[in-house]
């Protein structure tokens, strides 16, 4: 071989090489490609995994929160509805106890009593209802009859049989009342 063509030969040999040490960089890098897309689809999954956690925690503790406020603002519930049952025999007690002198220290006493248990349930948040005169509502009273009466609107609270009580605006009993329905109609073209 001629001297120019020795050259000519290490420079496609040289070129060969570095084609070859290309194609291997490049095939090198298209697992590494692979390899760092893995890997940044499964730090995404963690990620995704640490906010679901942490949202499970959030609602986990608010929950729990909320049991907490309710156990402390129903606490008393129980213990409510027994004292409701002594509010209801002193009350009945004093609207049968004649007016007498002789009778007037007990009633007095009884008063106080009863003034003094309603006091009480009040500063627990125990609300009497007394719906006397006003609309009906369901969510409240407990109708035990309905009456008719002209004087009155109709679904009106006539009369309060039994009153009714609330524990932090929750219904601990109905008020049982009477309600109006109107007076009847006269049909004039009968």
């Amino acid at each position: 071989m001629s001297e120019e063509q020795k050259p000519q030969e290490e420079i496609l040999e040289e070129t060969a090489e570095q084609e070859t040490t290309e194609e291997a960089t490049v095939e090198a890098e298209a697992p590494a490609d692979a390899e760092l897309e893995a890997a940044r689809a499964e730090a995404a999954e963690a990620k995704d995994q640490v906010l679901r956690v942490q949202a499970e925690m959030q609602n986990v503790r608010r929950r729990a929160e909320q049991d907490v406020e309710k156990a402390h603002k129903f606490a008393v519930e129980k213990f409510a509805n027994e004292m409701l049952t002594v509010v209801d025999n002193l009350e009945r007690g004093l609207a049968a106890a004649p007016e007498e002198e002789a009778t007037k220290a007990i009633r007095e006493g009884m008063e106080m009593t009863l003034s003094g248990l309603i006091s009480s349930l009040e500063r627990f948040k125990v609300e009497q209802v007394n719906p006397e005169g006003e609309p009906f509502n369901p969510e409240l009273h407990q109708a035990m009859s309905m009456v008719e009466n002209a004087e009155l609107a109709p679904n009106t609270v006539m009369a309060v049989m039994q009153k009714g009580y609330t524990l932090n605006g929750r219904l601990l009993r109905p008020a049982m009342v009477m309600v109006s329905k109107g007076a009847a109609q006269i049909d004039e073209n009968a």
